[in-house]
């Protein structure tokens, strides 16, 4: 059989069974692994995974992720969340839905040292919403604002979606965190703005609240000072060239250890808790990461990857016609898909067609993040949606959560939109700290 019909087939097996709810990662592997045995041998598929488990392993550049998983569950039990909740509360709360807006904010805030949309979700699940349902807030939107707050945890450095993109594609980790701020900025402009325009329509929605003084809003300043502290460490020692992504995740989680330690939070319990929970979110990413790269290589032999590529460079139509293709492709595989499998699986594939058009890579990067982040508030997968749907219990039902959630995925759409026509706004600070390419 032809190796691109092969590759077609697998991709269609592989379609199937993560609809049917089989692991995505393990999944990846057994179609990649039956496929390599099928065009090559068994043999040489034994030996491919033996090497794609090993390099992956023992990847050094891949352990800037555990560092920044452990990073984000140290800010976690140190009770930071809490704080930065405050802050935002203290100086947003006047606001139209000031308790949503305050919780865009602080998701803003703590997505600075947690690479993570779903556990920036979970962390605010549990500080928010019991707030917003003391103050009268509506479901829907109590919920839908932290679903779609949870998001900025993919796209506000460090980003565990732009680490994979970066190893996989090949481009600097330090440029892509670099791009992801300002589209991060107006990604959670746009939140905003439909919380308060939806407050604004109906005000039954939420409830006014007592303003704060000058002085509250001053002393609650403080709360923000352990997240600037990290991130100029993390991030500006990046920028600044004093160490490297890998040392940069390490240092991150050490100011978090010690931040940890100052709050008094620094128990056995809760140091236990912070590693346990790093390794089962490191382990299942390395586990789809593995999956990814048996597949990858699958892919590769069957030419399908070039053959694409080779296909759409030769289209005779504006190459944003293709771009917008494979946005709107992506938006609809984040229904069903995982956000990081989505990287990884769709990376090798896309990323050659979109250097023949010539694209920039970076740019390119923040757009598909941005896209994917759709995926975890639309159903039927919306990892975020249910996530919230835990914290919130039997109380608030899934309906109400996607109900809240869909104005947000249309204020993700223009933010999409306005990057596509102003890619300034994704490549100003990597040209500015690294210069243009």
């Amino acid at each position: 059989m032809n190796p691109i019909a092969v590759g077609i087939i697998g991709m269609v097996i592989l379609i199937a069974l993560l609809f049917m709810g089989l692991h995505v990662g393990i999944t990846m592997m057994l179609i990649g692994f039956f496929g390599y045995a099928y065009i090559v041998h068994t043999q040489g598929a034994i030996g491919m995974l033996k090497g794609v488990l090993y390099s992956t392993g023992s990847n050094y550049s891949l352990s800037v992720i555990p560092m920044f998983v452990l990073m984000g569950h140290f800010a976690y039990y140190s009770g930071l969340s809490k704080e930065l909740y405050n802050v935002a509360y203290k100086w947003l709360g006047r606001l139209p839905g000031g308790l949503a807006v305050a919780t865009i904010g602080a998701c803003g805030f703590f997505a600075a040292i947690c690479g993570s949309s779903t556990a920036t979700a979970a962390t605010f699940g549990t500080v928010t919403l019991p707030e917003m349902k003391r103050y009268k807030y509506h479901n829907s939107l109590a919920t839908g604002s932290i679903a779609a707050g949870g998001t900025l945890g993919i796209l506000i450095p460090p980003s565990v979606g732009f680490i994979l993109y970066g190893i996989i594609s090949g481009q600097s980790i330090g440029r892509l965190f670099a791009a992801g701020f300002l589209p991060g900025f107006l990604l959670a402009f746009c939140f905003i703005t439909v919380i308060i325009f939806q407050v604004k329509r109906n005000p039954a929605l939420a409830p006014e609240i007592e303003k704060s003084s000058f002085r509250e809003k001053m002393i609650a300043l403080g709360g923000v000072v352990p997240v600037l502290v990290i991130f100029i460490f993390v991030i500006g020692g990046m920028f600044g060239g004093l160490f490297t992504a890998n040392e940069a995740s390490a240092v991150g989680a050490i100011g978090a250890f010690i931040y940890l330690i100052i709050k008094k939070q620094a128990s056995f319990e809760n140091i236990k808790k912070a590693l346990e929970a790093t390794v089962k979110t490191t382990a299942m990413i390395f586990l789809i990461l593995i999956g990814a790269y048996a597949f990858g290589y699958f892919l590769a032999i069957t030419t399908i990857p070039t053959a694409l590529a080779s296909f759409i460079s030769g289209l005779d139509v504006n190459r944003y016609v293709i771009l917008i293709a494979i946005l709107i492709f992506y938006a609809l595989l984040g229904c069903i898909m995982d956000s990081l499998a989505m990287v990884l699986l769709t990376v090798p594939i896309f990323f050659p067609v979109i250097s023949g058009l010539g694209f920039d890579p970076i740019w390119y990067g923040v757009l598909m993040v941005m896209v994917m982040e759709m995926g975890l508030i639309t159903p039927p997968v919306g990892m975020n949606l249910y996530i919230i749907k835990g914290v919130a219990g039997d109380e608030i039902g899934i309906k109400e959560i996607i109900q809240g959630a869909f104005p947000h995925v249309i204020a993700m759409m223009v933010a999409v939109i306005i990057v596509v026509i102003f890619p300034i706004i994704a490549l100003a600070l990597p040209n500015l700290f690294y210069g243009s390419v």
